[in-house]
């Protein structure tokens, strides 16, 4: 195991709920690969102060995650296409003080779109209107999804995603079931309020044929619990984990892993979630 040592390049997350998914998965990548390299995540109670923390330490890379994927826009120095094409951001690498911002979720959904073979014909109800929705809503777009219904409680933001993608927004998914469902809210999510909650209901699971979870942690939420056990083809967040942070490990290194080695950071970073 690399020791501490004053050379160390250092990349971190910034999230208000830190999972160990990705210090476990890039940690795992700089030892395989024998980089002088450390990862660590942090939960900022100041978001501006952390990124100038990044600037001023010379931090190589910070990935970022719900609920500052918009937030962080303005204190960067420049954005690169693929954020903003959907004006979210996952990802700053710094080059020397100048930071810049990019969106490695997009790719992450688009490729599990394609995995899976999902039928653009299908209609999908996608809950959630911040930073990674927009990701996911961009991805399903521009996979040929036209049939799409935003839920979101806040309606301007909810209005605003719907009508940036033409689709369809609604405040309440009640009574309403589709092909394909999508949670991009924290419904689910380890160590929140609403951490045992469904974000679809059991009759608009049982309706589905496809169960999308892009929560990460737990890597078996609520509906992905639920989808299993209907016999639903199911997409989790750790999937999305796991293609977004290797694209991030390509930004800050220069390196792709082969395929065994992700595959290796992969089953370690399940192991620990």
């Amino acid at each position: 195991m690399t020791m501490l040592n004053k050379d160390m390049t250092l990349c971190i997350s910034l999230s208000a709920r830190p999972s160990n998914n990705g210090t476990r998965f890039h940690n795992f990548l700089y030892e395989a690969l024998e980089l002088n390299w450390i990862y660590k995540a942090f939960a900022p109670t100041d978001l501006a102060q952390a990124i100038a923390g990044v600037r001023g330490l010379g931090i190589r890379g910070c990935a970022i995650s719900m609920p500052y994927k918009e937030e962080v826009i303005a204190l960067v120095d420049r954005m690169d296409a693929s954020a903003t094409a959907i004006d979210s951001v996952n990802t700053i690498v710094n080059d020397d003080g100048r930071l810049t911002a990019y969106n490695t979720d997009y790719s992450a959904i688009a490729r599990l779109i394609e995995r899976n073979r999902l039928d653009a014909a299908s209609t999908v109800l996608l809950r959630g209107s911040g930073g990674m929705a927009k990701a996911t809503a961009a991805a399903f777009r521009d996979a040929g999804f036209t049939e799409v219904t935003v839920v979101a409680r806040n309606e301007s933001a909810g209005r605003a995603l719907a009508e940036l993608y033409d689709f369809a927004w609604t405040g309440d998914a009640g009574g309403k079931t589709a092909d394909v469902l999508v949670n991009v809210t924290p419904i689910g999510m380890a160590g929140g309020a609403e951490e045992n909650e469904l974000s679809f209901d059991a009759a608009q699971i049982a309706a589905a044929s496809v169960v999308f979870d892009v929560v990460a942690l737990p890597a078996e939420t609520p509906l992905i619990v639920a989808g299993r056990a209907a016999g639903k083809t199911v997409i989790t967040g750790s999937e999305v984990a796991t293609l977004q942070a290797l694209e991030q490990f390509v930004l800050y290194t220069g390196i792709r892993p082969s395929d065994e080695q992700v595959l290796a950071a992969e089953e370690f970073m399940r192991a620990g979630a």
